[in-house]
């Protein structure tokens, strides 16, 4: 195995010298095409008829030669067709390129179609021109039947092995590229939505003075000029609210958040999220708008309502569930969770196994409880609201209750999809909040927000109530094309390296 790999690299440059002995560039700087593969393949009959030369263009997946007669495979974006290669119709010299050429060589031929004689659609070439030859070999992709089904068995059946080189698994997996075809459409519908409902879109910096706006760990670096440490935002909340206080009225930011955190089937470092922001509205609204948006998703771009994910049926049609996290919390542990104690939350925590955080209080182990055995249960979509207040630094208290947040999670199959807040716009109350955020990094909790000075001196200008919502749109792909790994769904997602 280890040497096969460098003798067929070393036949093929022998055979690219042998093309430039010819006077051929094997990477000449023009290409030309008149149709896609596909234009020919719509009507064959129609397109004999035609009788008209045509001009197509991509890569050898096969070639097979016998004496002065050769087929090659062709395939562009949109499919493939046989090529039929005589030399007695593209001549001697235009023949031996043909022979140099290698199944992965992208090339552009020229000529009409026609149907063999044994029944093949093909096109007869008059002329080949190599557009850039390949020197490694494709790898081969095999295929057996396992119980009546075809079953495909290559190297790049490792799954590990697909996410590092992505270019081949898109290469030998056409399916997969659809993945990433329906994670653009979707991106494009979301966007589209989004305008449509007068949402402007901005961009705030990924390189920040101070990262905030979420729980989680930064990546650092440094800004050789400046001699300063910058953070790539973990969140664009606190910029986008900004804009809000800036005299915008709705705002969204569609792009990368980055978090220095673990990784698992629904976490990346680098992820991408849409977080936006409607002046005036309230936690009601955002609710509103994030079911509009995911069954406008997966009914007129998707084309369905039910979906298998994560080993569920979720249907996404009807009316969403909407629960009170206490409720939950309190259905599960047998009592009303608002009622007992911290100490008697802290007994049913640790008999549970669960870690307590240092600096926690009651709210935090009403989360950590919901956290741990209540998400996984949620299967068809659930709003759950009322989220501790001390887990929810930026988020307005419900007046009837202070002790929880107007806030609320959306979950499906067991996962987070969504996390919205009626936004805190109290200054001073703010400043409460990110410093008791201050005191929990002291004691060690990482990923406690920081206080940002310049961010509370924005909302001292004043803030109008306001919804605010994040939607993970990785998490979303992964739904609505229903891959159970967020690697599936992310072109080049980080790998340790090998």
């Amino acid at each position: 195995m280890s040497s096969k790999p460098n003798q067929f690299i070393q036949l093929r440059k022998e055979k690219l010298a042998k093309i430039k002995a010819l006077g051929i560039d094997p990477y000449p700087i023009k290409s030309y095409r008149t149709h896609y593969i596909s234009d020919l393949l719509k009507d064959k009959e129609e397109q004999l008829q035609k009788a008209e030369e045509v001009t197509i263009t991509g890569r050898l997946t096969a070639m097979r030669r016998q004496g002065k007669i050769g087929f090659g495979d062709l395939e562009d974006i949109s499919g493939k067709i046989q090529l039929y290669v005589a030399q007695n119709l593209i001549g001697e010299e235009n023949y031996e390129l043909f022979k140099l050429c290698d199944p992965g060589d992208f090339i552009q031929a020229t000529g009409k179609t026609f149907f063999t004689q044994t029944g093949e659609y093909s096109l007869k070439c008059n002329n080949i021109k190599l557009l850039s030859k390949n020197i490694r070999p494709l790898p081969a992709v095999k295929e057996k039947i396992v119980d009546g089904k075809k079953i495909r068995y290559d190297e790049f059946s490792d799954i590990e092995l697909r996410y590092r080189k992505r270019y081949l698994d898109l290469l030998l997996n056409p399916e997969h590229r659809k993945v990433f075809e329906t994670r653009a459409k979707i991106i494009t519908a979301i966007r589209n939505f989004m305008d449509s409902r007068g949402y402007v879109e901005v961009e705030t910096p990924i390189l920040q003075p101070l990262y905030g706006g979420a729980n989680a760990r930064p990546f650092i670096t440094h800004h050789n000029t400046l001699d300063m440490d910058l953070y790539l935002r973990i969140a664009t909340e606190l910029y986008l609210k900004r804009l809000i206080v800036g005299g915008f009225e709705k705002v969204y930011e569609l792009g990368k958040d980055f978090r220095n955190e673990g990784m698992d089937r629904t976490h990346n470092p680098e992820f991408t999220m849409i977080e936006f922001y409607e002046a005036y509205s309230d936690l009601e609204g955002m609710m509103d708008i994030a079911e509009e948006l995911i069954k406008h998703l997966a009914l007129d771009i998707i084309g369905k309502d039910t979906f298998f994910y994560h080993n569920h049926q979720v249907c996404l049609s009807g009316e969403w569930k909407r629960a009170s996290l206490p409720d939950l919390v309190s259905e599960f542990v047998g009592q009303n969770v608002m009622n007992i104690s911290f100490e008697e939350l802290s007994t049913i925590c640790k008999n549970k196994e669960l870690v307590i955080p240092p600096g926690s209080e009651k709210g935090k182990l009403i989360a950590l409880l919901f956290e741990n055995f209540v998400e996984e249960t949620l299967i068809q979509p659930t709003f759950v609201r009322d989220f501790p207040k001390e887990v929810s630094p930026l988020a307005k208290a419900k007046p009837e209750n202070p002790f929880v947040a107007d806030r609320f999670e959306l979950f499906i199959a067991g996962g987070e999809f969504a996390n919205a807040f009626s936004e805190l716009n109290d200054p001073l109350e703010q400043r409460v909040r990110l410093e008791e955020q201050a005191k929990l990094r002291a004691l060690g909790i990482d990923d406690a927000n920081v206080v940002d000075e310049d961010f509370l001196e924005a909302l001292e200008y004043g803030m109008p109530p306001m919804g605010g919502q994040g939607i993970g749109i990785d998490r979303l792909v992964m739904l609505l094309t229903e891959n159970d790994s967020i690697k599936e769904v992310i072109l080049f997602p980080q790998m340790k390296t090998t």
